[in-house]
């Protein structure tokens, strides 16, 4: 997998209540995955790279559906199993604009990943390491394991990626900052939020801040006002493509996903924040974490052929 994407963290089993209203009232529910690292995973898979997901799963149906689902989407998945159980999240939209999700993962699988669990001589191999904010709030080895892949990566010249993610139900802005501000200080390529910057980055120059800890490539995404980035000392504005939202779940993923694919590629800064943008819009169209990542041919046909093949 030499030049390749390797990521690594939870995946779990997603039930997720159709339609919209209170849960309680919900009639039908769909099972699938879910998981940042192993949906950037998939939307590489998708553009054409090469992408490889490393995480702990558990002894049961819902673990063997994650290794299904990942190798089905292209990517190669080094699932170990755990005498634990796979992690569930469960979500609902309470209306059109909020979505609710409450996570059974305390004690997980997923969160028993240690350092020992990193295949070292992959790492090094690796066209880009991509890690989150998520991994490092479920557990101190998981915290560990982190570090210790990007310090590998770091010293073997492979690139850094991180996607701060905070995630308040798992861990608090208080104890989140300084270790998120040590992570991104280690990245090459940073992805936050306005709100995510904001954690560890004083001021309302987000981009100069976070280029400031380290990072030459920082981009904050922000939704449907689309994205801004500092790339090499190089500004860009990228608005969002006008899609109908059905599920916004994902869509930072998928962004992600665009860019390093794009990345690997060897393309241009512009043409990586463009295929972002039009995955992430793309994303947004199709219920799901990672159901609606799309190829190359889709990204074509809603951006009018505006996307590298």
């Amino acid at each position: 997998m030499s030049g390749g994407l390797f990521t690594f963290g939870e995946t779990m089993g997603a039930v997720a209540a159709d339609g919209i209203g209170p849960f309680p009232y919900a009639k039908s529910f769909s099972f699938g995955i879910g998981g940042a690292e192993s949906n950037v995973a998939i939307a590489v898979a998708r553009l054409g790279g090469r992408s490889t997901w490393l995480g702990r799963v558990g002894p049961d149906t819902t673990g063997a559906l994650i290794s299904h689902r990942l190798a089905d989407a292209g990517v190669r998945a080094i699932a170990i199993e755990d005498e634990s159980f796979t992690g569930l999240m469960v979500r609902f939209r309470r209306s059109g604009e909020f979505m609710h999700v409450d996570y059974h993962r305390a004690g997980s699988a997923g969160s028993r990943l240690s350092p020992a669990d990193l295949p070292l001589a992959e790492l090094r191999a690796a066209g880009i390491l991509h890690v989150t904010g998520i991994t490092p709030a479920l557990s101190e080895t998981c915290r560990a394991a982190v570090f210790h892949a990007v310090e590998t990566a770091l010293a073997a010249g492979v690139p850094v990626s991180v996607d701060v993610n905070y995630r308040g139900k798992l861990w608090s802005r208080f104890d989140a900052a300084p270790v998120l501000r040590d992570l991104v200080s280690m990245a090459d390529i940073v992805f936050a939020g306005p709100d995510e910057a904001a954690l560890f980055v004083d001021g309302e120059d987000h981009l100069a801040g976070l280029t400031k800890l380290g990072p030459t490539e920082a981009i904050v995404k922000d939704g449907a006002r689309g994205c801004v980035a500092l790339i090499n000392g190089e500004r860009h504005e990228v608005p969002a493509l006008p899609v109908t939202v059905v599920d916004p779940v994902g869509a930072g993923d998928a962004f992600v996903g665009g860019y390093l694919a794009d990345r690997l590629a060897g393309a241009d800064a512009a043409q990586c924040l463009r295929t972002a943008i039009a995955a992430g819009a793309f994303a947004v169209t199709v219920p799901g974490d990672c159901e609606g990542l799309p190829d190359r041919a889709e990204l074509a046909a809603l951006t009018g052929g505006d996307i590298r093949r």
